[in-house]
C-alpha cells in the first residue's frame, strides 16, 4: 500500500497506529472514526453489545487455526449494519490482502441497507484513503492489490455458489458476513463452511439477523451447532439508539410472550413460525420426557421403519407404544431390502411388536422380503388415500395424529436432530381448507435435509394396530391374536 500513498511522516504513523489493532477491533474502532464530533457527537463510542462483539473477535484472533464463529440474534434497530461496516474497515485496514463476502437476505437487504451503512462509516474512517468504495465492493487503491484486498457484496443464489466456493486466502485473513441470516438458504450456508478449511488462517464468520424462523442454519446456531458458535441475542429495549416508545407500543399491542415482540424486539425465534405445522412448544414439551413402563405397558407396540430414499438420509427404525416413542435404529443410506428385512424382523421379534409399518416410497422391497420370512407388514403410502376427510392425503393424516400426540403428552428421545425435524415441514394453503405438508423434496428446495426420524414417528399412526394377547386362556382370544381396542393415541393409530 505504501506504494501507493504519499509517505509522509503523518502517513506513516497513520499506517503504524493502525497496525496496532490487527487484533484490536474495539481500540481500532475507538480510533479511526470521529466520536463526540459531527455525526458521532452524540456518541461516545459503539453501544456495549456493538463492543462485546468487536472484543470477542479480538480475542478469539489469538487462537491460531481455530476460525472465529458469530451468530447474533437481535430484535430491530439495534445498529447491526452499523456493527457490520466498523468489522468490515477494520478487517481491511488491519491486515494487508485480506479478503472478504458480505451477502444478505435479499439483493435489496444488501444494496439498500447493508452496503449503504458501509458508505457512510468508509466516509467517516481516518484510512478511507486506503481504498476505493463501490456500489459492490471495497478494494485497496494500491493496483497490485485490488484483486486481492477486497471485500465484495455479492447477493446469494443456490444456482450460483461458485463466489461463496472460493472465498479462500490462505495465511492471510477471511471475512465472511451473513445479514438477516435466517432467511439465507441453507446450501448458502454448507458452501461457507468452506472457507473454514484453510489454515494459518484469520477466519471471521458473523452471522446477523431477526430470529424469524425456527429452523434452518441460523436457527441452528443457537440450537443444534450452538457449541460452535460464540451467540448473542441482542433485546432492542436494551440498546441506545433503538425507538423505545415504539417498542413499548408494540409490546403493549401483541403481548411480550407474543411471537411478534419475540421476533422483533426480545432477539428470540418465534413459538411458531406462519406456515409451520408443528410448534417447537409442543416438541419442547415432548423432548426427552419420561413415562414409566407401567404407565402404557397395556398399549400395542408399534415398529415404524423409514427407508432411506438417497445417499443422504438415514434409514430409520423406531417403536411407539401409547404416549412413548423410542428410536431402535439409525443405519445410513442401505438400499439392501433383504439386509434391512432381517434386522426389522429381529427387532419385531426381541421388542414382541404387535405391528410393523413402513413407508412405501422405497420400502416395498423390504416388505416383500419380509413375507418369504412369514412376516405380515403393512405398507404406508404417503400419497395415498388419508383415512381423515380433512386431510389431503396419508402423509397428511399421519403428520396431523403425531401433532396431536406431541401435544397430548406423548414423549419422544432427546434427540436435536428429531427436534428440528418435528418443526421443519410447513403446511401447504390450500382454497378447501384441508391439510396438507409439504414433501420431502420441497423441504429439500428450501436447504433442510428429509426429515426421516420425524416421519418415522408418524409412520406409527398409519393404520390401527391392536396388541396381540398372548398365551390367552380359552374363550379370551385367539392366543397371539386375540384383539384388544385401545384409544387412538394409546396405540390403536
Amino acid at each position: 500500500m505504501r506504494q501507493s500513498l504519499r509517505e509522509t511522516p503523518e502517513e506513516l504513523q497513520l499506517i503504524e497506529d493502525i497496525t496496532s489493532f490487527t487484533h484490536d477491533p474495539y481500540g481500532f474502532v475507538l480510533y479511526a472514526f470521529p466520536w463526540g464530533d459531527g455525526e458521532l457527537k452524540d456518541f461516545e463510542g459503539p453501544d456495549d453489545w456493538q463492543q462485546d462483539i468487536l472484543e470477542v473477535i479480538g480475542t478469539g484472533l489469538l487462537t491460531v487455526n481455530e476460525a472465529i464463529q458469530i451468530a447474533v440474534a437481535s430484535g430491530h434497530d439495534i445498529g447491526k449494519s452499523a456493527l457490520v461496516a466498523m468489522i468490515i474497515l477494520w478487517a481491511l485496514s488491519t491486515f494487508e490482502d485480506t479478503r472478504g463476502i458480505v451477502t444478505a437476505n435479499t439483493d435489496t437487504q444488501l444494496r439498500t441497507k447493508t452496503w449503504p451503512e458501509l458508505a457512510k462509516w468508509y466516509r467517516l474512517c481516518i484510512c478511507k484513503h486506503w481504498f476505493t468504495y463501490t456500489a459492490t465492493s471495497i478494494y485497496s487503491v494500491d493496483s497490485e492489490h485490488e484483486k486481492t484486498w477486497r471485500v465484495d457484496a455479492i447477493p446469494w443464489s443456490v444456482n450460483n455458489t461458485e463466489a461463496f466456493a472460493g472465498l479462500h486466502n490462505q495465511g492471510k485473513r477471511i471475512l465472511l458476513i451473513f445479514d438477516e441470516a435466517s432467511a439465507i438458504h441453507d446450501e448458502i450456508w454448507r458452501v461457507g463452511d468452506g472457507v473454514l478449511l484453510d489454515i494459518d488462517t484469520e477466519i471471521i464468520r458473523c452471522a446477523f439477523g431477526n430470529l424469524t424462523r425456527n429452523t434452518g442454519r441460523f436457527y441452528d446456531c443457537f440450537h443444534r451447532f450452538r457449541h460452535r458458535w460464540i451467540r448473542r441475542q441482542i433485546d432492542s429495549r436494551t440498546v441506545r439508539v433503538s425507538n423505545k416508545a415504539e417498542i413499548a407500543k408494540w409490546i403493549e399491542d401483541y403481548g411480550i410472550d407474543s411471537d411478534y415482540v419475540k421476533v422483533r424486539v426480545r432477539g428470540m425465534s418465534p413459538s411458531m413460525s406462519a406456515r409451520q405445522f408443528i410448534s417447537v412448544e409442543d416438541v419442547d414439551a415432548a423432548f426427552g420426557r419420561h413415562l414409566r413402563p407401567e404407565q402404557y405397558s397395556f398399549a400395542p407396540k408399534i415398529v415404524s421403519v423409514d427407508p432411506a430414499w438417497t445417499g443422504d438420509d438415514e434409514f430409520v427404525i423406531g417403536l411407539r407404544q401409547g404416549l412413548a416413542y423410542r428410536q431402535l435404529r439409525i443405519i445410513s443410506y442401505n438400499d439392501n431390502d433383504i439386509q434391512m428385512a432381517l434386522i426389522i424382523a429381529q427387532i419385531e421379534d426381541s421388542e414382541q411388536a404387535d405391528g410393523v409399518i413402513v413407508d412405501g416410497g422405497h420400502g416395498t422391497g423390504i416388505v416383500s422380503a419380509g413375507r418369504t420370512m412369514h412376516r405380515d407388514w403393512l405398507i404406508c403410502w404417503f400419497s395415498g388415500e388419508s383415512a381423515d376427510p380433512g386431510c389431503i392425503n396419508k402423509r397428511a393424516e399421519i403428520w396431523q395424529k403425531a401433532k396431536t400426540f406431541l401435544k397430548e403428552g406423548g414423549a419422544i428421545p432427546p434427540d436435536q436432530v428429531l427436534h428440528d425435524e418435528l418443526i421443519g415441514p410447513e403446511t401447504v394453503p390450500r382454497l378447501d381448507g384441508k391439510t396438507q405438508i409439504e414433501s420431502k423434496e420441497d423441504m429439500k428446495k428450501r436447504g433442510l435435509l428429509s426429515p426421516n426420524r420425524a416421519d418415522c414417528l408418524a409412520i406409527s399412526f398409519a393404520f390401527p394396530i391392536v396388541k396381540k394377547i398372548r398365551n390367552a386362556l380359552p374363550g379370551q382370544g385367539t392366543g397371539d391374536f386375540a384383539r384388544h381396542k385401545y384409544n387412538v393415541l394409546e396405540g390403536s393409530g
